[in-house]
């Protein structure tokens, strides 16, 4: 109990549910009085009384797609930190693939896309050539439909921390969803359907009595579905790898791929992949599951790949990632101007992006970006820095380079320049 209940690992999981929201007036409150309201959190979770605050909703449109998101209280993602970071990671964690590159430290997607091109490389150094074949597998609705009794015993053969399975039992209860407007027939197979969370927002409030609730669905941003989300078909994944001997796999949340020689084996393998998640309640979405050959252009992750008969993995951003980003950055533009953002945050994200696509971008591509740049923030004329934020201090050979070589970025203490 004293996992979850420690006063250090409250203020702990407090700083880290600060970070990137402390302007918020609710956060700023809770810090005044972070003594006292740590202090109810510790009595609540010890006499297992906490129940999880209303939460805000909100839409976002993210690569063409539209998810729901909700936003907790700062006191509830205290608990979900104090509950993830110091039980349910620790405890799945050692049961996780090497190549599960979701949210965890360590991994992300640029991980996963690093493995998908060694992957590929491998695969050509054994086979000496790219005759071969990569199933892309896609999980529909993937969040809305993880099953919270299926996570709740996954969790339980990991621990018998007996505060901490409670307080994930009052977390899932406290996420089941209103589904009072269904009939009896359709709530008795309510969990054999897959479940579409923006479809249940529209239904009208009205229709939403508390009579029926279903035990499935969780919400994108929260800490322990996160960790549901890296670990719930973990048994898949050990299946892929071990049981059927996969080496060249990979799975980032509900996306995942497998290379293989053989198209009738991996016709096969996505037949037993397809029975064992409906067995947890995940679908596979047939209409983004699909094989390709490694010669032609593939996309995992909104990056292009293809692999040529020399072993050359070839890399192409998408071009739609391009467009989002001028757009952003036009929007940030007029946010700077209005004086509602800082030069130095938009200048940070800039060079995090950049230093994570520029490596598959042309030449033409970084040239255009960094021209968009400089004449949306005036660069050279700031303050007498120049573009990207650099203090000036280049040889004269680095200033004769090309503008498209002119990205500077800094990563872990370290300059390198493009």
């Amino acid at each position: 109990m004293e996992t979850i209940t420690d006063a250090n690992a409250l203020y702990a999981a407090f700083r880290r549910s600060q970070q990137n929201s402390a302007w918020k007036p609710q956060v700023q409150r809770f810090e005044m009085n972070y003594l006292t309201e740590l202090s109810k959190l510790q009595h609540e979770l010890m006499d297992r009384t906490y129940k999880t605050s209303p939460a805000t909703e909100f839409i976002i449109s993210e690569r063409g797609k539209t998810r729901p998101i909700t936003g907790q209280h700062i006191r509830d993602r205290v608990v979900r930190h104090v509950l993830t970071d110091n039980v349910l990671e620790p405890a799945t964690r050692p049961y996780l693939i090497y190549d599960n590159g979701s949210s965890l430290k360590d991994r992300g997607v640029s991980f996963t896309r690093k493995r998908i091109v060694t992957h590929l490389r491998k695969y050509y150094a054994r086979h000496g050539s790219n005759d071969g074949y990569i199933l892309l597998i896609d999980f529909s609705k993937y969040y809305d439909n993880i099953w919270h009794s299926v996570y709740f015993e996954q969790i339980a053969e990991h621990t018998d921390d007996e505060a901490a399975l409670w307080l994930l039992g009052r977390i899932l209860a406290d996420a089941e969803v209103d589904v009072s407007y269904m009939t009896d027939e359709e709530y008795e197979r309510c969990m054999d359907t897959p479940f579409n969370s923006l479809e249940h927002r529209k239904i009208p409030p009205e229709k939403l009595t508390g009579e029926k609730f279903m035990a499935k669905s969780m919400d994108i941003g929260d800490q322990v579905s996160q960790n549901a989300g890296i670990y719930y078909p973990h048994r898949i994944d050990n299946y892929v790898k071990i049981v059927r001997g996969c080496k060249y796999y990979a799975r980032y949340m509900d996306d995942s791929y497998i290379i293989h020689e053989d198209k009738e084996f991996l016709k096969a393998l996505l037949r037993d992949i397809t029975e064992q998640a409906a067995a947890i309640g995940i679908t596979v979405n047939q209409r983004k599951t699909r094989i390709c050959k490694l010669s032609t252009m593939f996309r995992f992750l909104q990056i292009g790949y293809a692999l040529t008969d020399t072993g050359r993995v070839i890399q192409k951003i998408h071009p739609k990632r391009i467009t989002a980003m001028r757009r952003k950055l036009k929007k940030l533009a007029v946010k700077y101007e209005a004086g509602q953002i800082p030069l130095q945050d938009i200048e940070l994200m800039y060079q995090s992006w950049m230093g994570g696509h520029y490596k598959i971008m042309s030449r033409a591509q970084r040239q255009g970006m960094n021209d968009l740049y400089k004449q949306l923030f005036n660069k050279e004329d700031n303050d007498g820095k120049e573009l990207h934020g650099n203090t000036g201090r280049r040889d004269a050979a680095h200033r004769a380079r090309p503008e498209w070589e002119q990205f500077h970025l800094v990563e872990k203490g370290r300059s390198i320049d493009f």
